[in-house]
C-alpha cells in the first residue's frame, strides 16, 4: 500500500517528500550527492540505536518491512502499467496521498515494525517526548519541507503539506485504533520484543 501510493499517486503528481526522503532529495540538489546514500548514512545510526531499545525482533520485522517496500516500489516502478495522473485534481491526490500512506506506515507501526530510519526516530521521540507518533511524524516532515521550499515550487509544497497533515492523523488513528498502543516487554538480557498492549 505505501509503496503504491509513494509511485502512482506522490511520484507520478510530483508530491515532494518529507522523512529521510526529502532528506535526500535536498542532499542532491544542494550537495549533489546520491540520495540513495544519504538515506543510507541516516538509516544506519537509527537501527544500531533502534536494536539496542527496542531489541532484536523489531530490527528484523523493520528490515522486512523495509526490503518489501523496496521491492514494491522497484516492481511497481519497472512494471505496473497504472498511470494516475491527477495534475487537474491535486486537492485529491494530496487527500489520497495521505490517507494511503498514512495507512500503510501506521499498520506497519502498529504491527511492530517499521518502513525505515525515520519512523524510527518517530517512534523513539514518541516514546520519550509523550507526544503521539503521528505529531512526530508532522513535526520532522515540517522540518524537512520547510529546507525545502527553496527548490519546490510553492504551489507543489501546498499540496503536499495538505497530503502530510492528513498522513500524520491518519497514522496516529491507525497505531491507535481500538485503544491498542506499542509497548516493548524487556528480557532478562536487556532485549526487547515489540508487542501490542491495551491501554
Amino acid at each position: 500500500m505505501l509503496a503504491f501510493a509513494y509511485y502512482h499517486i506522490n511520484f507520478q503528481n510530483h508530491l515532494s517528500e518529507g522523512g529521510f526522503v526529502g532528506l535526500g532529495l535536498l542532499a542532491k540538489y544542494a550537495f549533489d550527492l546520491s540520495p540513495a546514500m544519504m538515506i543510507l548514512l541516516l538509516d544506519i545510526p537509527l537501527f544500531l540505536v533502534a536494536w539496542l531499545v527496542r531489541g532484536r525482533q523489531f530490527i528484523w520485522d523493520t528490515i522486512f518491512a523495509s526490503l518489501a517496500f523496496t521491492g514494491f516500489y522497484e516492481l511497481f516502478e519497472q512494471f505496473s502499467p497504472i498511470v494516475m495522473d491527477m495534475s487537474r485534481v491535486m486537492p485529491l491526490a494530496s487527500v489520497l496521498s495521505g490517507v494511503l500512506t498514512g495507512l500503510g506506515t501506521g499498520l506497519v507501526l502498529r504491527y511492530g515494525a517499521a518502513t525505515g530510519g525515520d519512523d524510527i526516530l518517530s517512534l523513539l521521540l514518541s516514546k520519550y517526548t509523550g507526544l503521539s507518533i503521528g505529531t512526530i511524524f508532522l513535526l520532522l516532515d515540517a522540518m524537512v519541507l520547510g529546507l525545502s521550499f527553496w527548490y519546490v515550487p510553492m504551489k507543489e509544497m501546498l499540496y503536499t503539506i495538505l497530503a502530510v497533515v492528513i498522513s500524520s492523523q491518519v497514522i496516529t488513528w491507525t497505531v491507535n485504533a481500538g485503544g491498542a498502543g506499542i509497548a516493548v516487554e524487556e528480557e532478562a538480557h536487556g532485549h526487547g520484543n515489540v508487542s501490542m498492549t491495551h491501554q
